[in-house]
């Protein structure tokens, strides 16, 4: 693809590794301040031990010892995500517990500890993703999933004291599996809509929200056969106030750009290669700040990162890679870790049960340090859990049945985890004020 606009080179180079060993199998990232000490910790899903575990950041440049929630017997947690559900300022977890098709609630005490979990049933939906939204416009933070059980996605809407309403679900069809959703404007009204990710019948699926708060079925675009879309996200690509897609195409090696034609149709999908990579989570930011959005994909296929930097124009500079020395890197989550006001990236290694953080700067990604989780962590969430204004880190551990919270110190170090159960094999996880406890 030609270009008519130059672009800022991202450099990257090979630094030396400081582990953060959590050797059970970490599957997802997720970052926040939850101890109210202003620096990102970080909390990981580990779904072999079934638990969340907690890194307290320490001034930008470590991690505590991670503190370790159990999320329950046979949850396997896979995906974690942060916020505040109880509008009280303190941040919570969500986890998504795969195995008991469950959500679990964490709500926070505001110095890094959490109350005894909740779960709210999901029937038997096997929730696979998770992510956070107000939906009806209320002011509270709700609940959409990707349930690969049921093939459906579900929301439950947040009453802003920390409970939520039974769930409502939409079929994504016969054979989807939806591996991953996003919410966004994609056409001319003002109400939100989906974007599933379907890895079974090779598409994006669309549902179009209406003043009602329920969604209709808008159209489906083929991500093309046998590309196995598995993660999906949302931003304005070519600077025309109308949100794009993009997709990575597990199935195919590559990622897939749909560019939206502002009535709720989108283009055809322009797609970049990522190698041999078997592409598994993807998301956006601006990584070399010309205020530009930029793609980044972990590839669990060859342990390594893809960064696409964009033109501002829709389309995107090849695939640069930069390593994490693992094979298994599946989840990650964005965040300024230690206050530079540059962009760092949290990776789950699922296998060797590690975290990696890479710390931006001005030439790329520097100082890769490494951070030790519960069993097989699938998914990661950040925030503040103690107050003290730092980012906290929470992870679900799908094989023991727990989320591990490690307080972060502020300077990319984090404290030693804590753990709390939760139900069967929790796979997601997120945060939010659920209880407005304030």
């Amino acid at each position: 693809m030609c270009c008519l606009v130059q672009k800022c080179g991202l450099k990257l180079k090979e630094t030396p590794r400081k582990p953060i060993d959590y050797k059970y199998g970490p599957r997802s990232v997720a970052v926040g301040d939850f101890n109210n000490d202003s620096w990102p910790d970080m909390v990981v899903a580990d779904h072999i031990v079934n638990d969340i575990a907690i890194y307290f950041g320490q001034n930008g440049t470590s991690f505590s010892t991670p503190i370790q929630y159990p999320t329950g017997n046979g949850s396997t947690p896979y995906i974690v995500a942060v916020g505040d559900f109880n509008n009280d300022s303190r941040l919570d977890i969500a986890v998504a517990n795969f195995g008991t098709n469950s959500i679990g609630i964490f709500l926070g005490i505001g110095n890094g500890s959490f109350e005894k979990h909740v779960e709210l049933s999901m029937g038997s939906s096997r929730p696979i993703f998770i992510c956070l939204f107000d939906m009806n416009n209320d002011t509270t933070l709700d609940i959409i999933t990707a349930n690969y059980g049921t093939q459906t996605i579900s929301i439950l809407l947040g009453y802003g004291n920390g409970s939520f309403s039974s769930l409502t679900s939409y079929s994504t069809g016969y054979d989807s599996f939806p591996s991953s959703v996003a919410t966004g404007h994609f056409n001319s009204d003002t109400y939100l809509d989906l974007a599933i990710a379907n890895h079974g019948t090779d598409n994006v699926q669309i549902l179009f929200g209406n003043q009602n708060g329920n969604f209709t079925n808008g159209l489906t675009i083929s991500t093309s056969i046998g590309s196995r879309p598995n993660s999906i996200t949302v931003g304005d690509f070519n600077q025309d106030d109308y949100q794009d897609i993009a997709v990575a195409n597990y199935g195919s090696n590559k990622i897939g750009i749909f560019l939206n034609n502002g009535n709720g149709t989108f283009g055809k999908q322009v797609t970049y290669s990522t190698n041999a990579s078997s592409p598994y989570s993807i998301g956006v930011g601006d990584f070399n700040q010309d205020n530009l959005l930029d793609l980044i994909v972990t590839n669990n296929g060859t342990g390594n990162i893809a960064f696409f930097l964009g033109y501002g124009n829709g389309s995107f500079v090849q695939a640069r890679m930069y390593s994490t020395g693992d094979f298994s890197t599946i989840s990650f989550a964005l965040c300024d870790v230690n206050k530079d006001h540059r962009l760092d990236i949290l990776v789950v290694s699922n296998d060797t049960g590690v975290i990696h953080i890479l710390l931006g700067s001005f030439e790329g990604f520097q100082n890769q340090m490494t951070f030790s989780t519960g069993s097989f962590p699938h998914s990661v969430a950040v925030g503040d859990f103690n107050n003290d204004t730092q980012l906290d880190i929470v992870v679900a551990n799908s094989a023991g049945n727990s989320v591990s919270v490690l307080l972060g110190y502020g300077n990319g170090s984090f404290q030693n985890r804590m753990t709390f159960s939760t139900g069967s094999y929790p796979f997601s996880v997120a945060v939010g004020d659920f209880n407005n406890d304030t």
